[in-house]
């Protein structure tokens, strides 16, 4: 009974610990002042309105939903079909699965140099599309690393009865092999549309003027004046990250029921 307690009070400590920044900070998101200071004069949702109306504010929420969108489209096909052929024993497979994680360790800043050079060299840089494919090469491994998971579990003994049976490759995957991986692909398109919203560095390298990203505005206004609409946008992220995750998670547990009533 005592260990059970210290692992309670050790569990709930570290809760406390990573939320209580968060939980400090957040309802600063519904102060009537103009500062970031306690005690707050009074409650209201002004800084909510100007997200909503401010130009600057609302431009970045629809340039981050549009290339959130586009890179998580992009991510969860180039991820998935990375997964399906390093699921065979091919060539190098080790390597060109390290080569697929390598954006996870190289640090942003010399990414973003080597992406800005690349994307001047290809005639496209400052667009809508530059800016995708930078958060692009960052989210596929998320992908990579969620599909392969699902993948590993599918028993290849079903796959290979429905061949047997006369089903066609595009047959067993479309039938068999993609339903069964599919709170694989929805946890890594949920990472990857997260991933490109909080990218802030290579945004600043890629992207123009016209594609102000809410996380680039944000680290604007931090550099420019301290506001609290500042934390109410962290609040749409943190709130956004919330129901991702809830319906993740209901997505995990249908999946769940229907594996285990198959």
């Amino acid at each position: 009974m005592t260990v059970r307690l210290l692992k309670f009070l050790y569990g709930a400590a570290a809760v406390i610990f990573l939320l209580a920044p968060l939980l400090a900070i957040l309802p600063i998101a519904f102060t009537s002042s103009s500062f970031l200071a306690y005690p707050i004069p009074s409650f209201s949702t002004r800084w909510f309105a100007e997200l909503a109306n401010g130009d600057a504010w609302r431009r970045s929420i629809v340039n981050s939903l549009l290339i959130g969108i586009g890179t998580t489209l992009l991510s969860t096909v180039l991820g998935m079909l990375a997964s399906l052929a390093l699921r065979r024993r091919i060539v190098f497979g080790s390597a060109l699965r390290t080569m697929f994680l390598l954006p996870m360790v190289v640090p942003a800043v010399v990414l973003g140099v080597g992406l800005q050079i690349l994307f001047a060299k290809l005639g496209f840089p400052n667009t809508f599309a530059a800016v995708i494919a930078a958060h692009t090469v960052v989210a596929v491994p998320f992908v990579l690393i969620s599909v392969t998971a699902s993948l590993d579990g599918i028993d290849h003994r079903v796959e290979r009865a429905a061949t047997s049976l006369g089903a066609s490759p595009a047959k067993v995957f479309w039938k068999i092999t993609l339903p069964l991986a599919m709170p694989g692909v929805l946890s890594g398109a949920v990472l990857a549309f997260a991933t490109s919203l909080d990218e802030v560095v290579l945004t600043l390298f890629v992207a123009g003027p016209n594609q102000l990203t809410l996380a680039r505005q944000m680290f604007s206004s931090i550099r420019e004046n301290i506001s609290p609409a500042i934390v109410a946008a962290a609040f749409l992220f943190i709130l956004g990250t919330i129901l991702l995750g809830g319906l993740l998670a209901i997505v995990h547990k249908r999946a769940t029921r229907s594996a285990v009533a198959g």
